[in-house]
């Protein structure tokens, strides 16, 4: 009888966590993939169940749902977080509804993840987070999903840094360039407009460096010098709804811009190491050009986000006959995240690392762990974010961040 209870304990389904999103494009698509797949890869202490998907577009939604495997479909985001089948809201919207969306879900006692940037102002940022610490008084977690930091190889350059091999940091290099805005023909979507967007390649794209630059380095940024520029001040009204990044086709008419189309920034880390970041939507040729350089006293590690399986890295204590930038290819199983996946040299693609954020969410909130990225996390680079801004309007005052 004991061997037959243990084999079935063995055999028992996890417990489950269900899922609402909010949101269904782009953003809406890849954390899809992520809670759909991260069960079928590792082995996880709560299943993820896609209970509900929302968007106000019913007809829409409803398509979404059924192409991504979600059991239901919302039009209303109230109605998604009052599911009792929903313990943990997703929210993928533009950055005008993140503030009220989270702290509505988090003061229901629901889990929170929150896309990048955590809000559009520092001000709803910090509500966020103080709703966020209030929630964790009740075993609530809230998380902000800077996915890059689940990228296998920046995760083993993290490693590397904590574990000494650079030595003290003297200086961190970070750009992000994309070119889908090169065209001045193209629609005005949301992302152009700062009520929505909060800013443009700023947010959207400086964001994630602000946040791996930190995560990298384990410190924060504590003062900015910045020059931001909109080399397109008016673009065509779009017909419809935007898909993907760029939109569709344009309906007649233009509109203003009112975000950033480029902004190039240094800064400080709290150890007294430099810093630079150039961030753009409009570096023609450029696709998804996140590239990193951390240089530090006794090495030096670069990457580059279009090679995302590769980590350069120099050891300066080496022989000046042998040493140089060697490459490492990270799919070995002691890498992170990598020992769920194929054999190595099979490499994995930008889509993993929404599997692997579902994974890490799961895990820190069956195990009562702090949630890594937090909403305070994400409101420390909020507030670098308003500190580039500030800067630029004061032709680059150097500006603090505050902490």
């Amino acid at each position: 009888m004991a061997q037959r209870d243990q084999t079935q304990q063995q055999t028992a389904e996890p417990p489950t966590l269900g899922i609402g999103m909010v949101g269904y494009a782009f953003m809406g698509a890849a954390h899809s993939q992520g809670w759909r797949t991260a069960g079928h890869v590792f082995d996880l202490p709560v299943r993820p169940v896609l209970a509900a998907i929302c968007g106000r577009d019913r007809t829409a939604v409803e398509a979404a749902a059924g192409r991504h495997g979600w059991a239901a479909a919302e039009t209303d985001w109230r109605a998604l977080i009052a599911r009792d089948d929903v313990q943990l809201v997703d929210i993928c919207t533009p950055g005008d509804s993140h503030a009220e969306i989270a702290v509505a879900a988090l003061e229901a006692g629901k889990h929170v993840l929150c896309e990048k940037p955590l809000a559009n102002t520092v001000a709803e940022a910090e509500a966020m987070s103080a709703a966020a610490e209030r929630a964790a008084a009740r075993g609530r977690s809230a998380f902000v999903g800077f996915n890059y930091r689940r990228v296998p190889a920046l995760a083993h350059a993290r490693r590397l840094i904590a574990d000494g091999r650079l030595g003290a940091l003297r200086h961190v290099r970070a750009v992000y360039l994309q070119d889908w805005l090169t065209d001045p023909a193209a629609p005005l979507t949301w992302r152009l407009d700062k009520e929505r967007a909060g800013s443009g390649a700023l947010g959207d794209l400086g964001a994630h460096v602000v946040d791996l630059a930190q995560y990298l380095a384990g410190e924060p940024l504590v003062a900015v010098s910045a020059l931001t520029e909109t080399f397109v001040r008016e673009r065509p009204l779009p017909a419809g709804p935007a898909g993907g990044l760029g939109g569709g086709a344009a309906a007649g008419g233009t509109g203003p811009v009112t975000v950033d189309d480029a902004a190039v920034f240094s800064g400080r880390l709290a150890s007294g190491a430099l810093a630079s970041f150039e961030v753009t939507r409009m570096a023609a040729g450029r696709k998804n050009a996140l590239r990193l350089e951390i240089n530090g006293e006794r090495g030096s590690l670069a990457f580059d986000l279009e090679r995302l399986n590769e980590l350069s890295f120099h050891d300066h204590t080496e022989p000046a006959a042998t040493a140089g930038f060697r490459r490492v290819l990270v799919t070995e199983p002691e890498h992170p995240y990598l020992e769920a996946w194929w054999p190595p040299g099979h490499t994995l693609g930008y889509e993993h690392t929404f599997v692997h954020q579902a994974r890490d969410v799961v895990c820190a909130i069956a195990e009562g762990t702090p949630p890594v990225p937090s909403f305070a996390d994400g409101l420390q680079v909020q507030r670098v974010l308003a500190a580039v801004e500030e800067s630029a309007a004061k032709n680059s005052v150097l500006t603090p961040v505050p902490l």
